[in-house]
């Protein structure tokens, strides 16, 4: 699409009406195509679109015009070339490491990461002979260390799903460059609102748009944005022949969700700060600690508040034990026990026993995952109605 006027807007303008093309019929909400495939005025036509000679829709496993508009919003917040949206995070995730590694390929990768990812570092990869290595992600040393002449791809999260581990990204992504090696970016709990990985160096910048680009707990959705030619010539084979498509409907849904991602994710990232505020001296006065980046108590918050314009929704506290923060699950009236996360509706999970519980008990211990850890999504409701269900179920917990 032609960038010649959207390339002056600015973020929140981007996010309403980036990418919107409008039909013959000139609707105002973005029109919702369902259809799988289309027709052709004439035989050179489609010939002509196969063999990438002239513009136009093909197959929705490819193209689709709602999907389509969504990928140009999402690149133009994102600041990038462009966009491929995908089923799924998850399928997000796996395209975009698949996609350029082979046999005999290395990856270094976060140890602080979604219990997924991780599987996907430390059970797929290995299956077809790629080789990775997990280390700490706030040492910038270790990532250096990690580096071996066959490294391709570092992969990692920031902040990272449960731990809130955050990454030197100018750091990390300008010793991925110097070495030949493409960074690959979960930009999740952050989105392109509060982060944009690219203005400090990130290659790809792969997304579970069911989180905050939704926001509203309705659809699941992925995207992975880069620069045009790594779209076109690594990606796009993997994802034609694989097919991991994004249906236009759940497109569609979240184009709603990203008209108003701005006003949530500032606002959550404020009702978490001041959440935080509240149940840190409780938890501390346990001997449990609390983590979330916007909080002077995180060891990287002055790192944090330079590579974020809000430091998010999320943060995990650590109450001592499984009795205590069920303890607590169970006493909540308002916050709801769901282990999604990005939600406009405030939630809480036990990572150990819900999205890290098949890593195993020694990796969940190294990357922080303990059996006290309790993870929250602070969403939109009062300050004061969650202050008051948390005060509640910390005093049911006996803290």
């Amino acid at each position: 699409m032609d960038r010649a006027a959207t390339r002056n807007w600015r973020p929140a303008t981007r996010a309403l009406r980036g990418g919107t093309w409008r039909s013959e019929h000139g609707e105002t909400s973005e029109a919702l195509f369902l259809t799988s495939g289309y027709t052709y005025d004439d035989a050179q036509t489609v010939a002509d679109r196969f063999a990438g000679e002239a513009e136009g829709m093909t197959y929705s496993r490819l193209q689709n015009p709602t999907v389509a508009m969504l990928e140009e919003r999402i690149a133009l917040m994102e600041g990038a070339e462009a966009c491929r949206t995908q089923a799924s995070g998850m399928a997000a995730m796996t395209a975009a490491l698949l996609c350029q590694l082979s046999a005999g390929d290395h990856v270094v990768a976060a140890r602080a990461a979604f219990g997924s990812c991780r599987w996907l570092v430390d059970q797929l990869l290995p299956r077809f002979g790629i080789e990775t290595t997990v280390i700490d992600s706030a040492d910038n040393a270790a990532w250096e260390a990690a580096i071996r002449p066959e490294t391709k791809v570092f992969f990692f999260e920031t902040p990272a799903n449960p731990t809130l581990d955050i990454v030197d990204l100018a750091y990390v992504c300008a010793l991925a460059r110097a070495h030949g090696i493409t960074t690959v970016v979960d930009n999740a709990f952050a989105s392109p609102v509060l982060q944009r990985p690219m203005e400090f160096g990130a290659d790809v910048v792969a997304y579970s748009a069911t989180k905050l680009m939704d926001g509203q707990g309705r659809v699941l959705a992925g995207a992975i944005c880069a620069s045009k030619q790594w779209i076109d010539e690594v990606l796009m084979p993997f994802q034609r022949n694989t097919g991991p498509t994004l249906s236009a409907f759940n497109a569609w849904v979240v184009m709603k969700g990203l008209e108003t991602l701005p006003l949530r994710a500032f606002k959550q990232s404020e009702n978490a700060v001041a959440l935080g505020r509240f149940l840190e001296p409780r938890i501390v006065a346990v001997g449990g600690h609390l983590r979330h980046p916007g909080l002077p108590s995180h060891p990287r918050h002055d790192l944090a508040l330079k590579q974020m314009d809000a430091t998010g929704p999320i943060f995990a506290l650590d109450v001592g034990s499984r009795a205590r923060a069920f303890a607590i699950l169970d006493a909540l009236g308002l916050i709801d026990i769901s282990n999604n996360i990005g939600d406009a509706r405030s939630l809480m999970c036990h990572p150990a026993s819900t999205t890290h519980a098949n890593m195993g008990d020694e990796a969940r211990a190294a990357m922080g995952v303990t059996e006290g850890l309790l993870r929250i999504n602070v969403g939109l409701e009062d300050i004061a109605d969650l202050t008051e269900d948390m005060d509640r179920a910390l005093a049911a917990a006996g803290i």
